[in-house]
């Protein structure tokens, strides 16, 4: 079913409002998970909303959070979710960060005990929108094997970046530092398909090919996605004073109680360094280069990050509005809260 972005983002915002949140709070959210529907990232989009819905009826995301920020520097501080809802914190601290970046040409911003934050690269894109510099790093579940190891210890733990242009153009990438995410192990095991073998592992540590035997997940390029993790884990947990590696708390496993995850945001102001108005020249430049750069065998065109997700979301209006399942429409529009249409191990993770 195709539904306008307003009509979408009301119904997700009015069922979480239903679940008990406040409505600047579900406001915010469902801004930013039209943002990733539209974009053509639905695993992190209008799906997620019976799920948010269902722990905040639970009291497992907090209604009225008392949000504090402490500010530890000139240029760094952190802000404390009470287990709040991670997106509208998220947003918050961003603005922090943003507002910090401009006076003293960084910030280093830390989120401590909030929820799941969704897409990450909608907070960078927030500073490249101000001329900002910014890259974030965040948890999520232990779902993931350390290179040569047998036992889920890292979540997907992503990383997202984003970069001004001297025109309309925002780099932005945002990428799990797993091979694949956790939804795509549920969409061949759907289809009764095979996965390649270097998605995941069984019970053993070793690939495996079908679905139903996946026990976990593998970093990108074996080593250097398990630094990476464990960068993330380190920036984004043990930094902050919350926990961290396989002591994340299960996004599904009991919906009463608060996530207390982490996330961190760094952001720069390039007038500080090469200069505002070179690096977006420069920066303009690198995109057009890239796009202009003789494509593989394969490939219509070299693209920078960021670059067809735009595409995506304007060819999702020019031909009627966001798509939705039904079933997921049907749901925004009742009067449940949730109706359980995964069990809790098979559900979408961080």
């Amino acid at each position: 079913m195709k539904l306008a972005r307003q009509e979408l983002k009301d119904l997700m915002k009015h069922k979480m409002m239903q679940g008990g949140l406040q409505e600047e709070h579900a406001e915010q959210t469902a801004e930013i998970l039209t943002w990733a529907h539209e974009r053509g990232y639905a695993s992190h989009g209008a799906v997620r909303v019976e799920y948010y819905t269902e722990r905040i009826a639970k009291g497992g995301i907090t209604h009225d959070p008392a949000i504090t920020w402490k500010q530890t520097g000139p240029c760094s501080g952190i802000m404390d979710g009470d287990n709040g809802i991670g997106y509208y914190v998220a947003t918050k601290a961003t603005e922090k960060a943003i507002e910090m970046a401009k006076e003293n040409g960084i910030a280093v911003v830390g989120m401590a005990n909030i929820s799941h934050t969704g897409s990450i690269g909608y907070y960078t894109e927030m500073c490249a929108k101000q001329g900002l510099l910014a890259i974030t790093f965040c948890q999520s579940d232990p779902m993931a094997v350390p290179y040569g190891g047998t036992e889920p210890y890292y979540g997907t733990n992503p990383i997202s970046f984003a970069a001004p242009t001297a025109d309309e153009r925002m780099v932005v990438f945002d990428m799990a530092t797993t091979v694949q995410a956790w939804g795509k192990i549920l969409d061949k095991r759907s289809q009764g398909a095979e996965i390649p073998g270097d998605w995941a592992v069984d019970e053993e540590g070793s690939p495996v090919t079908d679905p139903h035997k996946v026990n976990a997940l593998v970093p990108i390029a074996g080593a250097k996605g398990y630094g990476l993790m464990m960068m993330v884990d380190i920036f984004s947990g043990i930094l902050l004073g919350v926990p961290f590696g396989k002591h994340v708390s299960s996004m599904y496993a009991d919906c009463s109680k608060g996530r207390e995850l982490g996330q961190m945001i760094i952001v720069m102001d390039p007038e500080r360094f090469c200069g505002a108005e070179q690096f977006m020249k420069n920066m303009s430049q690198s995109c057009d280069e890239l796009s202009g750069m003789k494509a593989a065998p394969g490939f219509g065109k070299v693209y920078y990050p960021g670059e067809r997700a735009v595409m995506r979301r304007d060819k999702t209006y020019e031909e009627g509005g966001i798509e939705v399942v039904d079933e997921i429409v049907d749901y925004l529009k009742s009067d449940q809260l949730h109706f359980d249409r995964y069990d809790h191990k098979n559900r979408f993770a961080d």
